[in-house]
């Protein structure tokens, strides 16, 4: 019995750091568009006009892409057809989004 309030009282505590951890938070005013994409291009628009640091994953995971943009406007004619996951770091925050292209 001892075990099982010992066991509680851990998983209280972790709980109560996890909800106090900082949050950076998602990318003020974050738009992307289109998306889907069709003609291999896509447009990152964020409140800031800072640099941003693009990562690309396919379904398994997989880093297909990796690059920097100064500017909103992102080269993709070289990923193929399907879905994937487009993050976007910018001053310590970071965007996670669906990319579908076409």
């Amino acid at each position: 019995m001892k075990h099982l309030y010992l066991v509680i009282a851990l998983l209280c505590i972790c709980y109560s750091y996890g909800q106090n951890a900082p949050a950076n938070g998602d990318i003020d005013g974050f738009k992307l568009y289109p998306n889907p994409v069709t003609d291999g291009r896509v447009f990152i628009s964020t409140t800031e006009n800072s640099p941003k640091q693009i990562s690309i994953y396919d379904v398994l995971g997989t880093q297909v892409l990796e690059t920097s943009i100064s500017g909103n406007e992102l080269l993709i004619s070289e990923l193929d057809a399907g879905v994937y996951v487009l993050r976007v770091f910018q001053n310590n925050k970071m965007a996670t989004r669906k990319l579908i292209v076409k």
